[in-house]
């Protein structure tokens, strides 16, 4: 069973503004994550790729996320902050976890931020990496104000999403949830003030005097920040480094990033180890159905007549996954395999598909757990997969049974649970206390 928890969200005070941040790992040394534009150190956790990317960090580091000043869960505030105050938020939670020094690891805007940091406080940055960033907006695009009124008028649409991951722009599921992401990080007038704010940014003149080791990373393609905006600012730091990478997304947790991750890791420890397994598992809440009393049934329908039963089910699955922004793996014939990055939509969606299975004369038993699996292609795998399985098999007609840690990870959801005893499940080792949900 993994023992994976998402990181607890903390304050501290910079100033009189109170910042929120995570902390995830132990590792001998820190990295400080400097957020760009906007961020939710929370909901980001939604995003696919984004926990994955973070874990993999703290496999050799202890790492640190935070939101800036009127941005996400921190403090809103009126107008927008300088950049000296957003400088201070840095050091206001490298104080408050005890980090008297660091790696920073500046995205887009938040590294400007991150040269700024480093350029004050040399002593407290051992390393300093900029993914996607650059020294002045001016040299982003020559129309700064239309870019701005565009981004306004379309903020909580998810519209930016497609400059920014034009890998998934045909992902209705992406645009949706960085649509929500927008809502939740900044309102529209908050992202047009910073804009205007970030507009002014030039760090030009502070960058020869630098005394970290440097290294840019940068996607050729990138369509937010161009190329030539982050090869201009590694040419004006000391020393600096710059690696090039194909792709077009601007997010850092997005697109090919095994590269990425054993550079990062190579410049911060001094060796690389191997990625592959680490990126290949992922955190995920397992779903499993099945169609109760399926042989008998269609022995008794009729293999056409139960043919296109099936069909209704498996197109009711397809819908109804998705609108839960499941993935779903594949059906089984009388069921279905589906994952999700939250364990509440999870819940629901099991209940709801048992609802509508139901309304076309279908009853389906279902079970759900929450572990780490094994991406192998469009398959998956893994301990929490198995578990799953045994779970739905202990499953009554029309009932959704969870093991103990779903019930624990959706506390306050607004779901019910039932305990159903504890249980041995073949091949499992232990007792598994399992819950019956509902709404």
């Amino acid at each position: 069973m993994d023992g994976f928890i998402l990181p607890v969200t903390q304050y501290v005070f910079s100033g009189d503004v109170s910042i929120a941040y995570q902390v995830m790992g132990d590792g001998a040394s820190d990295i400080i994550m400097v957020p760009g534009l906007v961020s939710h150190v929370e909901f980001m956790h939604e995003s696919p790729g984004y926990t994955t990317f973070l874990r993999r960090l703290s496999t050799f580091a202890r790492v640190i996320t935070f939101d800036k000043r009127g941005q996400g869960l921190s403090d809103r505030i009126s107008g927008a902050p300088s950049l000296e105050e957003r400088v201070d938020d840095v050091r206001a939670v490298m104080d408050a976890v005890g980090s008297k020094n660091a790696s920073v690891i500046g995205f887009s805007e938040g590294g400007s931020m991150s040269a700024v940091f480093a350029a004050t406080y040399p002593e407290r940055v051992s390393k300093l990496l900029i993914f996607g960033g650059f020294a002045t907006a001016a040299s982003l695009t020559d129309d700064i104000e239309e870019r701005i009124a565009r981004r306004v008028k379309f903020w909580g649409t998810g519209e930016s999403f497609k400059i920014l991951c034009p890998s998934q722009a045909m992902n209705p599921n992406a645009i949706e949830r960085a649509a929500k992401f927008e809502r939740l990080s900044a309102s529209p007038g908050a992202i047009k003030a910073a804009s205007i704010l970030n507009c002014q940014i030039d760090v030009r003149p502070i960058l020869s005097s630098i005394q970290s080791p440097t290294l840019v990373l940068h996607r050729r393609g990138d369509r937010q920040v161009p190329i030539e905006a982050g090869r201009s600012l590694a040419r004006q730091i000391p020393n600096a480094k710059i690696i090039e990478y194909d792709g077009e997304d601007h997010l850092f947790w997005s697109g090919d990033v095994e590269a990425l991750l054993g550079d990062i890791e190579v410049f911060i420890t001094g060796h690389r180890e191997s990625t592959s397994p680490d990126l290949e598992r992922v955190l995920a809440t397992v779903l499993f159905t099945d169609i109760v009393d399926s042989t008998r049934t269609a022995a008794a329908m009729g293999d056409q007549t139960w043919r296109r039963l099936l069909d209704s089910h498996d197109q009711l699955a397809k819908q109804i996954v998705e609108k839960h922004r499941g993935n779903l793996v594949k059906t089984t014939g009388d069921g279905i395999l589906a994952t999700f990055d939250g364990p509440g939509r999870a819940v629901r969606c099991a209940l709801a598909f048992g609802a509508a299975a139901n309304q076309i004369g279908l009853s389906l038993r279902a079970g759900l757990h929450t572990g780490e699996i094994e991406m192998r292609g469009v398959d998956i795998g893994g301990i929490a997969v198995h578990a799953a399985a045994r779970v739905m098999a202990q499953s009554q007609p029309s009932e959704v049974l969870v093991s103990r840690v779903v019930t624990d990870l959706v506390a306050g959801a607004g779901l019910k649970f039932e305990e159903r005893g504890s249980h041995e499940l073949k091949g499992l080792p232990g007792r598994w206390d399992l819950f019956a949900a509902s709404i």
